[in-house]
């Protein structure tokens, strides 16, 4: 199947290496020419070492690489959604299948990205989302892996299963997509406050504290916007955060690390090369989405002081920890 991945950062290019083990014509489109060229001497992604890009995978910055294509994956930092996905729009033919794997909240309109693709691209193309516990660094070597595929559109969800599912990669189907794509937006921002906290000096128990009590505010705010509770106890939910939260694979938890050591998020992005930090960036448009919604969320709330208002990490924790009591569960009933 001819298919193509917009956007050569290390995800993108472990995709499009899946992609290429299991038969299929790809093309990875780069968003620069210089960003092109070097793949294309070097045969390896500089964010990806140790996965050589073999010849027949074809490397360009031409847009127009997604026609013909049964299916594209969509692999832009999250700030590029809406932009990427215009040009997308503009030359992608009728019917063919888009699979979102870029993860956040717009910042401007707090609108989940698979919504901004939808906007952009209109009704001619179903929308398939991708998220899961799957570091490119592993999925990239063939690491066994499993994620899920969310889509209204059954057939849509049961293609992309069939275009990336292999002995290791394991791709489960869902249609709960604004689950899926609100727990691949949060996790980042609770990722960031698990790797603070490591860098303050805490411990095991704080940081499974943090993600535990982080994974109730995901799902509080899923299941206002529609979202079903159970998906947040799979892959997309608990398996992305365990794995984001515990992993120096993680960009999120290591600018989280330094975050706690005292460093500001500028000397943190120069320090991490220029790499995205998507919980930068998620954490304000969680805020502003958990504001509009109307929905309790303290940590996030905490993630956002520290992150754009400047307040000391150590007093948001003594803060969180200071809150007045509550039951564990939010739907227990009291004791008789």
């Amino acid at each position: 199947m001819k298919t193509a991945v917009i956007g050569s950062g290390a995800w993108g290019t472990a995709l499009a290496m899946v992609l290429l083990g299991n038969g299929h014509q790809v093309s990875l489109w780069s968003y620069s020419r210089q960003e092109s060229d070097t793949l294309k001497q070097k045969r390896e992604n500089p964010m990806l070492p140790g996965v050589p890009l073999p010849e027949e995978l074809e490397l360009t910055t031409d847009i127009n690489c997604v026609k013909g294509c049964k299916a594209i994956v969509l692999a832009t930092p999250s700030f590029a959604v809406r932009t990427t996905a215009r040009q997308v729009g503009a030359a992608v033919e009728p019917g063919t299948v888009i699979v979102l794997v870029s993860k956040g909240i717009e910042k401007d309109s707090s609108l989940l990205l698979h919504q901004v693709v939808e906007q952009e691209v209109g009704e001619k193309c179903p929308v398939v989302v991708l998220s899961g516990p799957s570091h490119a660094e592993e999925v990239g070597r063939g690491i066994p892996t499993g994620v899920v595929v969310a889509s209204e559109d059954r057939f849509a969800a049961e293609l992309v299963q069939d275009l990336f599912m292999n002995r290791r990669f394991r791709i489960y189907t869902s249609s709960d997509i604004l689950g899926v794509e609100i727990g691949a937006a949060m996790k980042n921002v609770i990722a960031l406050c698990a790797g603070c906290c490591v860098g303050m000096g805490y411990g095991d128990n704080t940081k499974a504290m943090l993600m535990t009590r982080g994974l109730t505010e995901i799902a509080r705010l899923g299941v206002a916007l529609g979202a079903r509770k159970e998906t947040f106890a799979g892959l997309a939910g608990v398996g992305d955060l365990i794995v984001t939260c515990t992993s120096m694979h993680s960009r999120n938890c290591r600018a989280g690390i330094l975050l706690g050591k005292g460093k500001t998020m500028e000397e943190i992005m120069a320090e991490m090369g220029g790499s995205v930090v998507e919980g930068y960036y998620a954490a304000a448009s969680a805020k502003a989405l958990a504001d509009k919604a109307g929905v309790e969320m303290p940590i996030t709330t905490g993630a956002y002081e520290v992150l754009y208002e400047g307040k000391d990490p150590h007093l948001v924790l003594a803060q969180l920890m200071n809150r007045e009591k509550r039951q564990e569960l939010e739907t227990e009933e009291s004791w008789i």
